[in-house]
């Protein structure tokens, strides 16, 4: 029976990857990524040719029944996510679920690395023995429903946004009771850049550069 490793990549420095994620990707027979132009950057700088297959969120479940073939042949399948640890807010955890549902014999391994959430946990000064992940919120639908939960926790809540909403939820967060934002922007990437302060600070921050503000943020709500 194969092996399906589920490999942590960086999320922006491509140094932030460890000898045994390189290891299990020089080793794997094949590699299923979200998107493969992404990993193929990775792959040239650390000279690994291996074969490629796309897995992103609308074919996951198609692709899934791919690799349990693959499994059930014996073959050692990695899985990689644009960045970070797959599951987290990315594709990966319903084609773990498929390979546990209909092959458990299989192996599930973890190869573990770069999370933006761990990230910038340990820079923000907070007392994260206990905090609430609630990753992207929805667009429309539900989405006023989700922030209401904010309010609802003792602990930090951590979100992703992107720079086209990044303003729209910080001003949605002035609007509750939340004593204190940070906000982490490209992290491990040359333009890092670090946040804190009330909501209104913050979005005054980003606000006055809105057309030049890229890259993926995370965004601590501390009560």
């Amino acid at each position: 029976m194969g092996t399906l490793s589920i490999v942590a990549t960086p999320i922006g420095n491509l140094e932030d990857i460890t000898l045994r994620a390189l290891r299990t990707l020089k080793e794997c027979d094949v590699i299923y990524a979200e998107d493969t132009r992404v990993v193929s950057k990775l792959l040239a700088r650390y000279d690994l040719k291996k074969p490629l297959r796309r897995l992103d969120a609308a074919t996951e479940m198609e692709k899934a029944q791919e690799i349990l073939a693959r499994l059930e042949a014996g073959e050692r399948v990695s899985y990689v996510s644009d960045a970070g640890t797959p599951g987290i807010s990315d594709p990966g955890a319903r084609l773990v679920a498929q390979v546990r549902a209909h092959l458990p014999e299989a192996d599930i391994e973890a190869i573990p690395g770069a999370s933006a959430l761990t990230a910038a946990l340990s820079i923000a000064g907070l007392d994260t023995t206990c905090f609430t992940f609630l990753g992207f919120l929805p667009h429309k639908k539900g989405r006023q429903t989700a922030l209401k939960k904010i309010v609802l926790f003792d602990c930090p809540v951590v979100l992703y946004e992107s720079p086209h909403r990044i303003e729209k939820l910080l001003k949605e967060l002035e609007d509750l009771p939340v004593s204190r934002v940070i906000v982490a922007r490209e992290l491990t990437k040359v333009h890092e850049e670090i946040v804190s302060g009330s909501a209104a600070d913050v979005r005054a921050h980003f606000a006055v550069r809105r057309e030049t503000v890229r890259g993926e943020f995370v965004v601590i709500a501390v009560p």
